[in-house]
């Protein structure tokens, strides 16, 4: 604890703001500020301890990470006594999915703490479900496992866990387009290609054929979300037939 509080330090003024505004978002008094201080630090503010390990959010969002599935899992298991491994795997992973997170992570505004050497539009649409994360693991080193599991509950599970819209949340577009094509003997490919343009960040570009006839298009910084994209659009596109 001594070297993030060495490494970690803000004025008092800022201390007290921050403080504040963390108390705000999490539901309660946080007891030791250095926790969340380093789920907010990015990697590239190149911060150190005195071993030369790297201070950054990325351990504590392992943790958080963790401590999520876990309180999600025991919720879902007493809420959905019928409900077996797959079926609960399942929903716990349409919960904590990463587009859900980011969600989360952009409903707080938890890009407003973070400490960073690069400005913030050069980061990925991850880094909003990854703060979020390293924020349940601050809370939980802060304060425990009740308090986690308070904040996950006030956060999470009260406002957005709805056992029926949950079972007919699609998560993965691409895998419910390609499950339909292999069960109807139809021939699909994602040609993927870089297409930056004008762009700072680098973007793909996809095309979506199936049985060599292109039915959708996407674009987006990576090339999974681009392919997701184009997904989403030929599910629309074939949703009468996929139906029957």
């Amino acid at each position: 604890m001594k070297f993030i509080q060495k490494l970690v330090s803000f004025n008092s003024k800022k201390d007290d703001k921050f403080y504040n505004e963390l108390k705000n978002i999490i539901g309660f008094k946080p007891k030791s500020l250095e926790y969340y201080q380093v789920a907010f630090t990015h990697r590239s503010a190149k911060k150190v301890d005195e071993k030369g390990n790297p201070i950054n959010y990325e351990r504590l969002e392992f943790l958080g990470d963790a401590m999520l599935g876990a309180v999600i899992a025991s919720y879902l298991y007493k809420k959905v006594p019928s409900g077996n491994e797959g079926y609960l795997t399942q929903m716990r992973s349409k919960v904590v999915s990463r587009e859900h997170l980011n969600e989360l992570g952009k409903e707080l505004d938890l890009l407003q703490f973070i400490e960073s050497n690069v400005s913030s539009t050069k980061f990925g649409e991850n880094v909003h479900g990854n703060i979020f994360e390293a924020l349940i693991g601050a809370i939980y080193l802060d304060r425990g496992y009740k308090y986690c599991h308070k904040f996950i509950s006030k956060r999470v599970i009260k406002p957005h866990v709805d056992i029926p819209k949950l079972e007919g949340k699609i998560t993965s577009y691409k895998s419910l387009l390609i499950e339909w094509c292999q069960k109807q003997k139809k021939q699909f490919k994602f040609d993927v290609y870089e297409d930056t343009g004008n762009d700072k960040l680098k973007h793909f570009s996809v095309k979506l054929y199936v049985d060599d006839k292109l039915v959708s298009k996407g674009r987006a910084t990576s090339k999974k979300k681009a392919e997701e994209i184009a997904s989403k659009r030929a599910y629309y596109a074939f949703r009468k037939q996929m139906k029957k």
